[in-house]
């Protein structure tokens, strides 16, 4: 059974060489692998409202991760999206350079998803292995494979 994480990932809304290294422009890089997914109802209207709470307060986690995201009316789902930059995105806002994104979209109507997948994102992160892992993935293919791996190693330590 795929975890929290790994069911929301798609090869296809990977990008493991994010070119921009100015935030906004990275943050519409990754984002743009969105558009044409099947739960997101209005791309722009969620790229918008994603760009607004990325301004109000740095969606930084620590060791170069962050977590752009937005509770939104134009996702009909949980939607993901991840972005990987090997030179680093500087986010101002929370004076880091970020390596590793993992861009989310969620339903206003369900935000109990949204923290069960904010957690579990957390926990895998924590790990200095599983973000070297992360980094280290070849292509978007051995990137889920990493977190499915992750996520079992997580689930078997429970």
């Amino acid at each position: 059974m795929p975890g929290p994480i790994s069911r929301l990932l798609d090869p296809s809304r990977i990008v493991l060489r994010v070119q921009n290294t100015r935030r906004t422009a990275a943050l519409n890089e990754v984002a743009r692998v969105l558009v044409g997914h099947p739960d997101v109802a209005n791309f722009d209207g969620f790229y918008h409202e994603l760009l607004a709470r990325d301004r109000l307060d740095t969606t930084c986690l620590g060791n170069g991760i962050a977590l752009p995201h937005a509770r939104t009316e134009h996702v009909k789902a949980i939607v993901m999206a991840v972005g990987r930059s090997d030179s680093g995105i500087l986010f101002e806002n929370g004076n880091e350079t970020v390596r590793l994104m993992f861009m989310l979209g969620t339903p206003k109507s369900k935000p109990g998803d949204y923290l069960q997948v904010v957690s579990a994102l957390c926990k895998l992160l924590k790990s200095p292995a599983n973000r070297e892992a992360f980094l280290a993935a070849a292509t978007p293919e051995e990137f889920i494979r990493t977190v499915v791996a992750a996520e079992e190693k997580l689930l078997a330590s429970v």
